[in-house]
């Protein structure tokens, strides 16, 4: 997906099996990231700094929703272990990845898998996509500052 495309409205199941829609969030834009897989090194820096920037971009009208294809057990533990103040998607079904085209094949060490790309999508009030992190773009120590800057200048 692409900056003006429509985001789907079914994003799938939270840490507590409930839907989540993206009209939940009418009249915010939602701050959509997905990353490869919780309480990594990488991953657990990238939900920690958009944790410590929550209340900031919370005050910019944003909402945080993270997306992984880890199971709502791992979403809970991981919610709980870093103080996540956000809800987090369990793609276990791998729907939403591959619908917003952050699912493909990667490479470590020569190895080949298939796995998610570190990608972030700012989504508008109207629900359209206004920005796209790639995964080259984003640094996860700092990545709650990236989205702040980039929604306080939209």
């Amino acid at each position: 997906m692409n900056v003006g495309d429509k985001a789907p409205e079914v994003l799938g199941l939270d840490e507590k099996g409930e839907q989540v829609l993206l009209s939940r969030y009418k009249g915010r834009k939602v701050v959509l990231y997905f990353y490869p897989k919780d309480s990594t090194s990488g991953c657990t820096a990238e939900a920690c700094s958009l944790r410590d920037r929550y209340a900031d971009l919370q005050a910019a009208g944003c909402e945080v929703v993270g997306v992984s294809v880890d199971s709502q057990a791992s979403h809970r533990k991981f919610i709980e272990k870093q103080s996540l103040p956000f809800s987090l998607v369990a793609d276990t079904d791998k729907q939403l990845v591959q619908q917003m085209g952050v699912w493909g094949e990667k490479s470590m060490y020569g190895r080949k898998y298939m796995g998610t790309f570190r990608t972030t999508f700012v989504i508008n009030e109207e629900g359209i996509i206004e920005k796209v992190f790639l995964p080259k773009e984003i640094k996860t120590k700092t990545h709650g500052d990236q989205v702040l800057a980039a929604v306080s200048e939209a």
